[in-house]
Formats: C-alpha cells, structure tokens, sequence
C-alpha cells in the first residue's frame, strides 16, 4: 500500500473523530505542530524513525513532549502510526488530513509563490479571487521566491495557475521556437 494512501486513511479517521468531537481545526494545528517539529528536528525525527528503538519507547517520549498540548485524538493517532512503524508517514498524515478536512469543510489551500512579499490586499484580492472561481473559502500559504522576476504562481491542490514573468517568458520562447522550426 502506497504512503499516500496510508496517510489519507489515517487522516480520514482522524478527521472523523476530530469531526465528531467538533476539534476539526484545533486537531489541525496539533497535528501541524508534531509534524513540524519532526520535519525540523532531526534529531527527533531520527529518534522516532530509528528502528532499534522500541515503540513503547517513542511513544513515551511523544507522551512527554506533546502529551498536555495536544488533544486524545491526536496523540492517539500519533501514537497508533508509532506502533504500527508508519512514524514517517506523520508529514504526509498532515497533508492528507488539511486536503480531507478542507473538501469536507468548504476550503482549499492556496500556495501561492510570488517574487516579492504580497500586501494584505493582494492577498485579500487572491482569496476573493479564488474564492470565487472555486466556490470554497480559501487560505493562502505564501513563499518569496525572487527568481520569478515578477508576478506569482498559485497552486491549488494539482492546478497551478502561473502568471509569474518566468513563465510567460518560458511560454513565450516555447511558441518562438514551434513558430521558428
């Protein structure tokens, strides 16, 4: 079974529980904040993926670090991929559980890319934007990356809308060379 698939499951479940006891958004921020922390630390991160480690062991030491922060759901969620050998599967948990909460509550994750930090009414003008076009309320995830030269790149979920100056600059020599052979 693909890790994709594994990671949905669990999200799934976790969001239903989380549904259930009306945590969806607070599970999400706990989640988030264990899956940063393994992304981030890699001392933490060998330590729960090391394979001479014994579960119980991991868990403890999860129990200790996030035990009164995060929620029974979480944890036990958190603990269920430990025991089962799935830790590294956390990130991919977290992204599956943003993409099932978010079709199930109306929103999409907007990444949007952009050459120079936005203002907060371009990223008010992107969200009604995209609210729109998409009929769901949409939350922006913004990097800087100043090798677009000039506008920005949105992607949502597997569509990538590109109105960078890279981009028209690369579709622009593509259609110079089609048009030239």
């Amino acid at each position: 079974m693909s890790g994709s698939t594994v990671a949905r499951r669990y999200a799934k479940a976790l969001f239903e529980l989380a549904s259930e006891q009306g945590l969806v958004s607070e599970t999400e921020e706990q989640l988030k904040a264990i899956a940063e922390t393994f992304r981030g630390n890699a001392e933490f991160r060998s330590f729960l993926t090391f394979p001479n480690i014994d579960a119980a062991k991991k868990i403890e030491a999860v129990q200790a670090i996030f035990g009164n922060s995060v929620s029974p759901v979480v944890l036990n969620t958190v603990k269920l991929l430990i025991e089962r050998g799935r830790q590294g599967e956390l990130p991919a948990v977290l992204e599956a559980y943003i993409k099932v909460a978010g079709e199930a509550l109306g929103r999409a994750e907007a990444h949007v890319v952009s050459a120079k930090p936005l203002t907060d009414s371009e990223k008010e003008q992107l969200v009604a934007t995209f609210g729109s076009l998409l009929g769901k309320t949409v939350r922006l995830n913004e990097t800087v990356d100043p090798s677009l030269l000039g506008g920005l790149t949105v992607r949502i979920g597997d569509t990538l809308y590109d109105g960078s100056l890279r981009g028209k600059l690369e579709r622009l020599e593509k259609t110079l060379q089609t048009s030239a052979n």
